[in-house]
């Protein structure tokens, strides 16, 4: 195909003028809407004037005839004028006699500036006639009435048209249109974002996923000649505070690019539209910026599956989503713009948000290890000064399942002990005591009996005493009777890393919780409320141990799925249940059985170490807190065969 010439090229389709001709500009949007505000309030001014109720001025006698005869329905008196209206309107006295006509119902009438009689008459007619009469109002001159309208008016049509220039372009910046729909997505530049993976600890697994973003945006052209499509939208997945928005950050930080951050809940507004209005024009900024990466955080909040809930789908929400999904499928494989979401609720999203071409992966940014945990007080304690005596392994090792977030919140609760106390470097101590205030809150200033806290050092003790016996359970850390929290005592264990649970381990468990319940009833021959917790915890277990996961005999190797979902988080109201009333009824009997076995091992463990039991009661009693150092030197024998050494901050 030819190349186009100067004829046919798309420059030469310009309009041609006569010499010395100029030409007409067309008028801006702006000037149109300033001469139609104009004329609509002409058009105002014109129906004010002449446009309201008909109203004749006639001559002083004339009102005084009309008056006498009793024609006056009703009566105005201002400083100027007589304004009123007519029972029965007269004959107009101006007009030819071949062309009476009748006057408009109202009138004005210009009285003299002294009339005597007028007063006389007009009480007459008040008192007789019942005539309808009001002498309070005063008015200014037409004069002064007429600037009155019209500076209205002016500053009317300069109030709007000051209004228009600003919002004439609907996504200029500065507009009042443009901050209404315009995408409230924050710009951090590549020199804003100086978060690299060296600031990420924890979570390598999900670095080395997103090490391929960042080589794609570093170098697309590695990928694009092999014909390999980088994916469009990654995911992260994982419970709050593990790091999920920490990790997008670090990803354009290590890229170099730029970095548009927003909250799922900012595009959702009142009126219906807005939020896809605001989807477009953060998607038509970011492939400005491209190559990029666009962060949505929360994304559930607008992300939910359609028409799920109670009363169906909001209508704002899924436009905005139907706009995200139109959006992301609008990519092209050269426009360098990387969408990033985040989500602790992946299951409540809409399927198509999820299906390849969209957010083809998806990263699980879960709570770390050991490992990930020392690293992780690493990168938090860089800038606190420590003391010889902290261990980081031993810090990590008593923390197992805190969060990115929680470690930080450990740091500095540790370091606000060491400053109230006028420290100048934080020791294995405050971290203890930062340990206790996150795990379990601030201590209490309740006042406790001496048989209430008797009772509790009984209960906290059946725990310990049956987590050192059993074999399967975790190593016993610290016990403690000092109200903390919603509790009036703690048994603290060495958590181990477990990924899954045997059900050894679970029956265990059950026999632990049930041990202060047990040494309560063997003691002091009663139960107390204080076992609230416990009960619901056991039960919770033997109900998934049962009914989930297939650990009863009689039930057998079958999964019962009980909806334990809430309307508002995208589920439906209610969901059929997959069993009968007798199976129902078989699982709530083999619950109750499990838990009854473990009360009655918990029960025989304690009258077969009763000393146990009584030994570490009185020391609770005389010092509140013991640690495994203290029991082990009370109770001088090791515990049953742990699978992990215990260990003590």
């Amino acid at each position: 195909m030819d190349s186009p010439t100067p004829e046919n090229s798309p420059d030469s389709a310009k309009i041609t003028r006569p010499a010395g001709s100029t030409a007409r500009q067309p008028l801006q949007p702006g000037s149109w809407m300033l001469l139609l505000i104009l004329g609509m309030a002409m058009a105002a001014s014109l129906y004010l004037t002449f446009g309201a109720t008909a109203s004749a001025r006639v001559d002083y006698s004339f009102f005084l005839t009309q008056l006498k005869e009793k024609n006056v329905k009703n009566l105005i008196r201002t400083d100027e004028t007589l304004q009123g209206e007519w029972k029965t309107p007269p004959t107009d006295p101006t007009a030819p006699a071949n062309q009476k006509r009748a006057l408009p119902a109202r009138f004005t009438a210009t009285p003299p500036l002294l009339d005597e009689g007028l007063n006389v008459l007009l009480n007459e007619a008040v008192l007789k006639d019942k005539l309808e009469y009001d002498n309070s109002r005063t008015t200014w001159g037409q004069g002064a009435n007429l600037l009155i309208s019209l500076a209205g008016l002016v500053l009317m049509v300069v109030f709007m048209f000051f209004i228009l220039r600003r919002s004439s372009d609907p996504m200029g910046a500065g507009g009042m249109v443009s901050n209404f729909i315009r995408s409230p997505a924050k710009r951090f530049k590549a020199s804003e974002t100086p978060t690299t993976f060296d600031d990420v600890a924890g979570m390598e697994q999900a670095k080395r996923e997103l090490q391929e973003v960042v080589e794609f945006l570093k170098n697309p052209m590695k990928f694009q000649r092999l014909g390999a499509q980088i994916p469009k939208g990654v995911l992260l997945m994982g419970p709050p505070g593990t790091g999920k928005t920490l990790m997008a950050r670090a990803t354009a930080g290590e890229a170099g690019v730029p970095f548009f951050s927003i909250n799922g809940s900012e595009f959702i507004q009142m009126f219906v539209g807005v939020g896809a209005s605001r989807v477009r024009d953060m998607f038509k900024t970011a492939k400005e910026a491209a190559p990029c990466i666009l962060f949505i955080d929360e994304i559930d909040a607008v992300g939910r599956i359609r028409g799920a809930g109670v009363g169906g789908g909001h209508d704002e929400r899924e436009q905005t989503l139907n706009q995200i999904l139109g959006e992301m499928d609008g990519f092209t494989p050269s426009e360098a713009v990387i969408v990033l979401a985040a989500t602790n609720r992946a299951d409540v999203l809409d399927p198509a948000l999820l299906r390849p071409g969209r957010f083809d992966r998806h990263v699980t940014v879960d709570r770390p290890t050991k490992a990930g945990r020392k690293g992780i007080l690493l990168v938090h304690t860089r800038k606190v000064p420590l003391a010889q005596n902290v261990d980081l392994d031993r810090v990590a090792a008593s923390t197992t399942g805190f969060s990115g977030a929680d470690l930080k919140n450990l740091v500095n609760e540790a370091a606000l002990f060491a400053a109230r106390t006028g420290q100048t470097q934080v020791c294995a101590a405050d971290f203890e005591q930062a340990r206790d205030r996150v795990m379990m809150g601030a201590v209490r200033e309740d006042i406790l009996t001496e048989h209430e806290k008797e009772m509790t050092a009984y209960h906290e003790a059946g725990h310990a005493v049956i987590a050192w016996l059993l074999p399967e359970m975790d190593a016993l850390h610290k016990v403690t009777i000092i109200p903390r929290g919603r509790a009036l005592g703690v048994t603290q264990l060495t958590n181990q890393e477990r990924f899954d649970a045997n059900e050894t381990y679970l029956r265990s468990m059950l026999t632990m919780t049930m041990g202060g319940r047990a040494a309560e009833k063997m003691i002091f021959n009663e139960y107390t409320a204080g076992v609230e917790s416990d009960l619901k915890q056991a039960t919770r277990i033997a109900r998934l141990m049962v009914a989930h996961w297939g650990m009863s005999q009689v039930i057998g190797p079958v999964a019962f799925r009980q909806s334990e979902e809430h309307p508002f988080l995208g589920k439906e109201m209610h969901e059929n249940r997959e069993f009968s009333e007798e199976t129902a009824r078989i699982i709530d009997q083999e619950v109750q059985a499990l838990l009854i076995n473990a009360a009655n091992q918990a029960t025989e463990l304690l009258n077969t170490h009763k000393d146990l039991l009584e030994k570490l009661t009185r020391a609770l009693l005389d010092k509140e807190v013991l640690d495994y150092d203290e029991i082990l030197t009370l109770f001088g024998m090791p515990p049953v065969s742990k699978r992990a050494v215990p260990v003590a901050v």
